[in-house]
């Protein structure tokens, strides 16, 4: 078990390694980065079906005992989330197979790939602060890289605007991270859980939890901090932005819903702050989106506003609201990963990604549009998708304890997004191309790319479908978030 349980770092690191020892032949990289994804994705699975028998899974790295080794934790959230984390690096290594680019930036990628494969597994499932600190620096050193890949103007000013605020929640994060430490003498969650559930904390430890809080709420693009991810998620390379929206805001929602549970498991005053900020959120979002004429713009804006859903069942604190956080995050990653990947192919054959400029993708790739038509429409929430059952279970769970204002505001929220979606449909899909439909061209190779985005509609739909299994689990996992005991005991050793 204690291989297990490092494996979901040791595989993507051991990847970028290979990788890197051949990085002269690209083919071999490329082949070895899909390998490494296809390992990962086992790994996963395999966690998956020990986490799924009530087993935690806790060790400490170098043999020390807690509270002064490294603690590293994987229960059912986060065997879930490493599982489908190796799902979206499998699919965007494969993916990018059928987009262009010069052999030097095809290696290059799959490098940093890895290498931000890496520090979000270890995020996943870290039980330390500070490690949790050093796993955000490995993923974001990767993500500068990516995001800037291939240069040009555009890419290098979203970069800019990318690296200032992430930076500027890094530095918050280690500011609070020792403050916090100051205060309490640890930076095991397992410890910050004790201290806050006993009611030892300080008036200073409170402050640097919530400054720390602060900074995961930036890395998530909750509101009002949420305007370098517009700024910049479209400007980088379509594999690269479909990465970045599955997966790097739901390592800041994550740690949110990891601490607040551990540290404040009851419904509290920091809920009634979520609460207010998951509403702004979503509408922020939402109304961003309809203001936007690109398509990646619109669905960088949507990853905002779906952020809002996440939080809304952590703020809630309700165990069936946070069983739909649970199930949110894992029906998000897919559905927006797949929509970024639809529309880079999209704006490839268009030859634009502005609305203006697009059209009459349904008659010359109807394919493309049922693989737009199956994620957009799980994301505006339509059943029996998976969005449905996401956005059903937060809204039953708003409901149940009268919280009419945020059931209200998620409903509107799904409204604007089905009008969001239906804007890229009409514009892109269906009226005619502008310069007429010589205009329109199929990419060389686009086998890779339609391969992976049928194979994520495919999971959405049986998400959809198979919902009461995926319900169960995120159920299960929410009772483990209610309760921290199960969490402090298996890192003590006295039990998993």
């Amino acid at each position: 078990m204690k291989a297990l349980l490092v494996a979901p770092v040791l595989v993507p690191l051991v990847t970028l390694i290979l990788c890197l020892l051949a990085r002269r032949q690209a083919r071999r990289v490329a082949v070895l980065s899909t390998l490494g994804a296809l390992a990962l994705c086992a790994v996963g699975g395999w966690l998956v079906a020990v986490a799924a028998g009530g087993t935690v899974l806790a060790g400490q790295m170098g043999g020390w005992a807690a509270p002064y080794g490294i603690s590293l934790v994987i229960d059912r959230l986060s065997a879930a989330l490493v599982a489908i984390t190796g799902v979206v690096g499998l699919a965007t290594v494969v993916y990018a197979r059928s987009c262009d680019g010069d052999a030097a930036g095809g290696r290059d990628f799959h490098l940093f790939v890895q290498g931000l494969l890496t520090g979000v597994c270890g995020a996943f499932i870290t039980g330390d602060v500070f490690n949790l600190y050093v796993w955000f620096e490995v993923l974001l050193i990767s993500s500068f890289a990516l995001i800037v890949l291939g240069g040009g103007a555009r890419r290098v000013s979203g970069t800019v605007v990318y690296l200032f605020l992430n930076l500027l929640a890094t530095l918050l994060f280690l500011l609070s991270a020792a403050l916090l430490y100051g205060a309490t003498g640890t930076l095991g969650m397992a410890g910050l859980a004790e201290v806050f559930g006993a009611g030892e904390a300080t008036p200073g430890a409170t402050v640097a939890l919530v400054l720390m809080l602060l900074a995961f709420s930036i890395k998530a693009a909750l509101f009002p901090l949420f305007g370098w991810l517009p700024a910049s998620y479209h400007v980088a390379w379509a594999p690269v932005s479909a990465l970045f929206a599955g997966l790097l805001t739901k390592v800041g929602v994550y740690a949110l819903i990891r601490l607040v549970t551990l540290v404040w498991p009851e419904a509290g005053p920091a809920h009634g702050v979520l609460l207010w900020v998951a509403c702004a959120t979503m509408l922020v979002g939402v109304l961003g989106a309809a203001a936007q004429t690109e398509v990646r713009r619109i669905l960088s804006f949507h990853i905002v506003s779906q952020v809002g859903y996440m939080v809304l069942g952590l703020a809630l604190a309700t165990p069936l609201a946070l069983a739909g956080a649970v199930f949110y995050l894992i029906h998000h990653i897919v559905v927006k990963a797949n929509l970024f990947f639809v529309g880079g192919l999209a704006a490839r054959m268009a030859g634009s990604e502005r609305l203006a400029a697009m059209g009459g993708l349904y008659a010359h790739a109807p394919w493309l549009a049922i693989l737009f038509a199956i994620p957009a429409l799980s994301l505006a929430g339509i059943p029996p998708l998976s969005g449905f059952w996401a956005k059903f279970v937060l809204v039953k769970a708003s409901l149940d304890i009268g919280a009419w204002v945020a059931a209200g505001v998620a409903l509107l929220t799904g409204v604007f997004t089905l009008l969001s979606m239906s804007k890229i449909w009409n514009e892109a899909f269906l009226k005619a191309h502008p310069d007429g439909p010589q205009a329109l061209r199929t990419p060389a190779r686009t086998r890779p790319a339609m391969a992976v985005m049928a194979a994520l509609a495919a999971l959405t739909v049986a998400i959809g479908l198979g919902a009461g299994v995926v319900m169960d689990y995120a159920v299960a996992a929410a009772a483990q978030l209610s309760d921290p005991a199960g969490y402090i005991a298996a890192v003590r050793g006295e039990g998993g």
